[in-house]
């Protein structure tokens, strides 16, 4: 008598994963039941050959939150053939109890049962691509930070010798020399000649990545609206290489509101009963898009006259800091129009 072989055919399973460096714990559900809980090592060959060997010719549905370890493990899974999601860890539902009692196989069973349940919303994937930009724009925003602190530590170390700051530009060639020589009449100069160093090598770093990243996007398919965006008023290279690596596809963004929410220019709000409390601007954003608008505003309204209006206006009624936001709220609003119809800027036209 012959064995038929065992099959699963259009049955769905979901499997939640709980990622580590060194280890995932992973949930296995179907039907509305768990079928195992297990730790194994982070290689994504070995989650899909287990599936295939106990579960074969069955659909599978897996997610994971988004973390340290980025979009390669959906791209792997989904090469492999399993429907994957990457979804935001605030977005999970989770109950009292598992927040007191976490644990990596609870937080595995809950992605597991949300996912069965349909209660994730995936978060958009960036390509390998794309996440090499993101990943490039943001290694130009670290370093300077860094710059900023060298900066910060060589005016500092000026004032305690009681020293005045050259009269030059900032840090500039001449000004860097100056340096040089303010530090052979300290008594120890060779902290200030350190630090000077690494002004100097800080700066070329910068100057190395910027190129890079510049080269990088008008290689990409995005170079078009890259020189689109640069037309906007107060938009320069590092904002626009922010708001192109970090949005990615603005067709993703279904409206404006969307798109503020994802950038941060919405108000956090508290609601009970008729009583509605407006706390300010939401924690939940993309920082790095927020700050580089919020800065590029303050140059927009020195160049366009109907933002410098409306800022006029803003400010009559509201603090300049809360003004200005209002400003980028708009510059964004542009920075949009732009993108998602590809056409050049024209200034001076009303919102």
């Amino acid at each position: 008598m012959k064995i038929k072989a065992l099959t699963f055919e259009n049955q769905v399973f979901y499997i939640g994963i709980d990622t580590h460096l060194k280890s995932w714990t992973v949930t296995i559900r179907t039907s509305d039941n768990e079928i195992k809980t297990f730790r194994m090592d982070p290689v994504p060959e070995q989650l899909v050959a287990y599936l295939n060997k106990n579960f074969p010719s069955g659909i599978y549905k897996s997610v994971y939150e988004a973390g340290f370890c980025g979009f390669w493990i959906h791209h792997r899974l989904t090469k492999l053939g399993v429907n994957n999601i990457v979804t935001h860890a605030a977005d999970v539902p989770t109950t009292q109890k598992e927040k007191q009692q976490k644990s990596d196989p609870r937080d595995s069973r809950k992605l597991a049962r949300e996912h069965e349940c349909n209660n994730l919303k995936p978060i958009y994937v960036f390509s390998l691509e794309d996440q090499t930009l993101k990943s490039l724009c943001r290694l130009r925003e670290s370093q300077g930070r860094d710059l900023t602190v060298v900066k910060n530590r060589i005016c500092s170390y000026i004032h305690l010798f009681g020293q005045r700051i050259p009269e030059e530009s900032r840090w500039t060639g001449a000004f860097i020399k100056k340096l040089y020589i303010i530090s052979e009449r300290l008594p120890n100069g060779e902290t200030l000649k350190h630090l000077a160093n690494s002004l100097v090598s800080k700066k070329k770093e910068i100057l190395a990545t910027t190129r890079n990243l510049r080269k990088a996007i008008l290689r990409s398919e995005k170079g078009n609206i890259l020189r689109l965006l640069l037309k906007i008023p107060g938009i320069g290279f590092i904002t626009a290489a922010t708001l192109i690596t970090e949005i990615c596809n603005i067709h993703r963004f279904r409206n404006f509101n969307t798109l503020a929410s994802f950038t941060g220019f919405i108000p956090s709000i508290e609601s009970s009963d008729e009583k509605i409390i407006v706390k300010g601007l939401t924690k939940r954003r993309n920082k790095h898009i927020q700050k580089m608008l919020i800065e590029a505003s303050w140059v927009a309204i020195k160049k366009d006259l109907v933002l410098l209006n409306d800022f006029t206006k803003f400010s009559k009624r509201m603090k300049k800091q809360e003004a200005i936001i209002k400003i980028a709220k708009k510059l964004l609003n542009r920075v949009k129009a732009v993108w998602l119809n590809n056409i050049e800027y024209k200034t001076c036209l009303v919102d």
